[in-house]
């Protein structure tokens, strides 16, 4: 995600503030794992449905009046929202791995450097063009594994959510939110009636009704997690963070998140890590780390995170 915030107190992160970015970090991470509980009791759309209906309401009544622009807003929730959790939990239900899916979704920087630069016009500096030349590079070497023994069709919509992330991220670019909670909680509003009239189209009204009223104990807490522990507490710890230090500053601590992710599914849920799984994703976060370190007196440039 693309945050902005003052810059005055970059390089001089306190104690307390770094264990709470590697902390939202940890939260992002592990709500892979929680990603992966959900989706065995419901279908992909439903489960963005309710995510995000479970994120919004009530928080939308302490939240205030949106702090952006409604166009950024509808952008961000169709994007951001709506396309990147749409696609990526329908990749990780056709059989992707959950962790090495946080890994492929940094796929995210490269898009949104891409983009910026016929949108926004934006100048990359040669840090920012390795960074993404390593991501992308990371990325082809574990999709050689696909086909083989993992769904390759998988694996292309989880790309295909870094991409929608991509634009997203150029969308929050342009919105710039003051209050990252409040435009959070707002995109999560926006998204409730499309999300809810997708899946009715693709799941059926008795699909719907019927995956609601079984809901057990794991898919209750997976939906409370994921709206509310990584949603709401996650982001506004992070926007806070970004307002203190700047994004270029924070931004870095996110690429903790697909580390905890890969380890957590596999000490919980068995998920098998290759050699080449590893090398790969060594090489996308590198990429990663290396296209968010500042650039030398250019003009303002987009910074990604990790979402979870």
């Amino acid at each position: 995600m693309v945050l902005h915030g003052s810059v005055k107190n970059a390089g001089r992160v306190k104690p307390r503030d770094i264990a709470l970015a590697v902390l939202v970090a940890v939260i992002w991470g592990f709500n892979f794992v929680v990603i992966r509980v959900g989706l065995d009791s419901m279908s992909p759309v439903l489960f963005c449905a309710v995510r995000f209906t479970v994120a919004a309401i009530p928080a939308v009544f302490f939240v205030g009046r949106p702090t952006a622009r409604w166009r950024w807003i509808l952008l961000t929730a169709l994007t951001l929202a709506i396309g990147q959790y749409s696609l990526l939990f329908a990749g990780i239900a056709a059989g992707m791995p959950a962790g090495l899916s946080a890994l492929i979704l940094q796929c995210q920087a490269a898009f949104t450097v891409v983009i910026a630069v016929f949108v926004l016009r934006d100048r990359p500096g040669s840090r920012q063009y390795t960074g993404m030349i390593m991501s992308a590079g990371g990325v082809l070497l574990i999709a050689s594994r696909f086909g083989l023994d993992r769904p390759i069709a998988a694996f292309l919509l989880v790309v295909a959510a870094g991409a929608a992330w991509g634009i997203g991220n150029v969308a929050i670019r342009k919105a710039q939110p003051g209050d990252t909670l409040n435009f959070m909680v707002w995109v999560s509003m926006v998204s409730i009636l499309p999300l809810t009239g997708l899946t009715l189209a693709i799941d059926g009204p008795s699909y719907v009704g019927n995956a609601l009223r079984s809901l057990d104990v794991r898919a209750l807490a997976a939906i409370g997690f994921i709206a509310w522990i990584s949603t709401l507490v996650g982001f506004g710890l992070w926007g806070h963070l970004i307002k203190v230090y700047g994004a270029s500053t924070v931004a870095p601590f996110a690429s903790l998140a697909p580390v905890v992710a890969i380890v957590a599914t596999a000490l919980l849920l068995g998920e098998r890590v290759t050699v080449v799984d590893v090398i790969g994703g060594a090489i996308v976060l590198s990429g990663v780390l290396l296209g968010s370190l500042p650039a030398r007196a250019r003009a303002p440039r987009t910074v990604a995170g990790t979402v979870g």
